[in-house]
């Protein structure tokens, strides 16, 4: 702790400023939710948190990868099993191709289980001559345009715990009971996926996999053996916008006495929340939390230098992950000073890549969107940056779904902004469909495999 910090609690961000906040019309209710979730059970576990730091660690140290996908924003209405498999599988294909392009480790993260809270550029929201309180996220209001529905209730806390329980449950099934096994690679892949470019691209791969497998099986080596062959490790992270609920689910781990924010394993602050004197960085300085910070075009060197030192003044590899989205036209000139300082400073940090929100347009059909196109520009412009500085390209970070979505155009899968209102289902930011993400993984892995020779040949 500096000399210009007070003591941390779990409510001390309370006496600073709280951006992105809903504005309750009964305290009083809002104080009782805070209470029945402050007895709640955890959601994740100290000890998960632990382990994840350390794989953090190990992408800090350029030994892995981090892939960090899910949901723009969950929601009540789109949950189901079916989904959530869905995404979940189309992360597992993704890591497949990372991992056996790049050569390394993948440390899995999912934007789920928690990914309920937006932060709006406006309060308000006008549709023709009636105005309403902004759509936040299905945590704080509903996204139908009345005005009940518009009315900040505390009672969707409650919801989002229970269906943030159920999703986790289903996940750690998924990671830990079979589905993830390495020989079931081929039944991965997605029927809509069939027959485009990228589901034979992947097959190739699942086939090559298959055949090192049988090898493996050969040597003695299969999934009854080996638990790495049959299991995965999958974490959950989401922005940690809505306070009340992050402080409701603050816990003291009983093994260490450390304090962890129990709703995630990783958490995130936000380009609109990064204020150092804020609530939000007040909040996470004192949770032992790995916490992600979303750097963009208008950050300056010295302000992340000072957020750095007051979120990990102990410099821990694994604590910290700078999340760029700078937006395809302004990388290669906004990333490389912020790359140069942070590595001049000696700061541990596992730098990603988040090419979708700085690559937010209108289409003229005035459905929200965003270019394959500028996605990979953005991708490949990180990949450059950090070659040039001598930075290790840590991660990605990405707004996708399982499920056949029409809501970016481009790609393989060719959709074009006359087809966007074919299945254009989000709540709130456009987000790649499963082609998309797939066909972005092969990309990603083309890049690693460039950077893991580079490497092997000393340049």
């Amino acid at each position: 702790m500096t000399e210009s910090q007070s003591p941390w609690t779990p409510q001390s961000w309370r006496t600073k400023k709280a951006a992105q906040q809903p504005t309750y019309p009964d305290l009083q209710a809002l104080k009782k939710v805070e209470e029945r979730l402050a007895k709640q059970p955890p959601l994740v576990f100290a000890g998960e948190a632990r382990r994840l730091k350390k794989a953090l660690a190990s992408a800090a140290d350029g030994q892995a990868f981090v892939l960090q996908c899910g949901d723009c924003a969950e929601s009540f209405a789109e949950f189901s099993a079916n989904n959530i498999r869905d995404s979940f599988r189309v992360i597992l294909q993704m890591a497949v191709v990372l991992t056996f392009g790049g050569g390394l480790p993948i440390v899995k993260i999912g934007r789920m289980a928690g990914q309920f809270a937006k932060p709006r550029s406006s309060d308000t929201e006008t549709q023709g001559d009636v105005t309403l309180p902004s759509y936040r996220g299905d945590i704080i209001n509903g996204i139908e345009f009345n005005s009940a529905a518009r009315v900040p209730d505390p009672e969707r806390m409650i919801e989002v715990y229970h269906q943030s329980t159920s999703t986790l449950n289903l996940l750690r099934a998924f990671a830990q009971g079979g589905y993830a096994d390495l020989h079931k690679v081929h039944s991965w892949n997605l029927d809509f996926v069939n027959g485009d470019l990228q589901a034979d691209r992947y097959r190739d791969v699942a086939s090559r996999i298959s055949e090192a497998l049988t090898f493996m099986r050969a040597c003695g080596m299969n999934s009854e053996r080996t638990p790495a062959l049959r299991e995965t490790e999958f974490f959950t992270s989401h922005e940690a916008l809505l306070l009340p609920y992050e402080e409701a689910l603050t816990r003291t781990d009983s093994t260490t006495g450390d304090i962890y924010d129990v709703s995630a394993h990783m958490l995130w602050i936000g380009d609109r929340t990064r204020d150092p004197d804020g609530a939000h960085v007040e909040f996470l300085r004192g949770v032992k939390n790995p916490l992600g910070i979303k750097v963009g075009p208008t950050t300056a060197p010295e302000a992340l230098l000072r957020i750095l030192e007051i979120l990990n003044p102990e410099n821990e590899a694994g604590r910290i992950t700078l999340i760029a989205r700078m937006g395809a036209d302004k990388i290669e000139h906004a990333l490389p000073p912020l790359l140069r300082k942070i590595k001049e400073s000696g700061s541990r940090v596992v730098w990603c890549i988040d090419p979708m929100h700085g690559n937010t347009e209108k289409a003229s059909s005035n459905y929200k969107t965003r270019s394959f196109g500028k996605i990979l520009a953005e991708v490949t412009g990180f990949f450059s940056a950090c070659a040039a500085e001598g930075v290790w390209p840590g991660g990605m970070h990405l707004e996708m779904t399982g499920r056949n979505v029409t809501e970016c155009t481009g790609g393989a899968s060719d959709v074009s902004e006359t087809s966007l209102c074919e299945c254009y289902e989000t709540h709130c930011d456009p987000r790649l469909n499963a082609s998309q993400a797939l066909e972005l993984a092969f990309l990603v892995a083309s890049h690693l495999k460039n950077v893991r020779l580079r490497a092997g040949s000393g340049e």
